[in-house]
């Protein structure tokens, strides 16, 4: 039964829930980390120094693939050179040479677990994994009380870091927030406590933005995202006209938006937030234009536009 201001959304071609694409079938979600490296297939044609050299840098940064980016996006004929492969997989240069051959000459001696640890857990502190004091500096308080998890930047916009948003679909090789993957809590900026963000906003009228950062906000299941946003559509938050979420699922997991069990959840949620008199800012990150080719993709834009 139909309650009063529910739309039919089968009914409304252009509706976000309006019957998607046939030939999209439902995908489940598999990740590949670096202990996975040996389990993808195609990587098994690249030179046997290629894949150490893998090996080596996914020691020190992080690593996450799916199976959607392995066998839709990149172009395994095409490597080094393709795109996504760039974008996704792990090359000797993103560590310096020194770096490089002082993580190499303990993987090839095999060295203890605990040489190795204390290997790398030295070369990413010397990579300089928080520039600029950012757990320090900008770290909002309330009542003398610091609060983690939040960064208030800019006196309009402040940025949070849901800890359930705090992980990819998969990560990119440029990223520079990887000190939120490689498992060291001490680096780590992440909130558990949407009533610190809560308080934090009450106590600054003069904040209009609010940015869900990462890691990426969209590897949240749908009640998790609305346990975030839902309490800011209410009348003592009106003065936050703006909710931003930045994300590059569109490019790594598009049918987060389409075959998901929870993705039509999404949309009604990104509708409720509209319906508020917010506006939802999809921050899409793209890096080439190979990535919003497929057919999963354009669904998914088509749904997230309709909202």
């Amino acid at each position: 039964m139909r309650t009063k201001n529910t739309r039919n959304y089968n009914d409304l071609y252009h509706s976000p829930l309006a019957p998607s694409e046939p030939s999209i079938k439902p995908l489940a979600f598999r990740a590949y980390r670096a202990r996975h490296l040996e389990l993808i297939e195609p990587l098994q044609q690249l030179p046997p120094d290629q894949r150490f050299a893998m090996r080596v840098v996914t020691q020190v940064l992080p690593f996450r693939a799916n199976n959607y980016v392995i066998n839709q996006l990149i172009d395994w004929n095409n490597i080094p050179d393709d795109p996504i492969y760039q974008l996704t997989f792990p090359q000797q240069g993103m560590l310096s040479t020194e770096h490089f051959t002082r993580i190499a000459d303990l993987v090839r001696a095999d060295a203890s677990r605990e040489t190795l640890h204390a290997a790398v857990n030295a070369v990413q502190m010397e990579l300089n994994p928080h520039p600029a004091d950012q757990l320090t500096l900008n770290v909002p308080q309330l009542d003398g009380k610091t609060l983690p998890g939040m960064q208030h930047k800019y006196r309009e916009t402040v940025l949070f870091y849901p800890s359930q948003g705090q992980t990819c679909h998969s990560y990119c090789t440029f990223c520079f927030r990887w000190p939120q993957f490689v498992g060291n809590v001490t680096l780590r900026i992440a909130s558990k406590e949407s009533q610190e963000l809560q308080a934090h906003l009450k106590a600054h009228p003069q904040v209009t933005d609010v940015l869900l950062t990462g890691g990426d906000p969209m590897v949240m299941k749908a009640d998790h995202l609305a346990a975030y946003l839902e309490p800011l559509l209410r009348p003592e938050f009106e003065h936050i006209k703006t909710i931003r979420i930045g994300s590059k699922s569109l490019t790594f997991w598009p049918y987060r938006y389409v075959t998901d069990k929870d993705a039509d959840s999404i949309l009604r949620l990104f509708e409720r937030v509209v319906s508020a008199g917010k506006q939802l800012a999809f921050m899409a990150h793209f890096n080439h234009g190979r990535e919003m080719e497929t057919t999963v993709c354009l669904e998914a834009i088509r749904r997230i536009r309709g909202t």
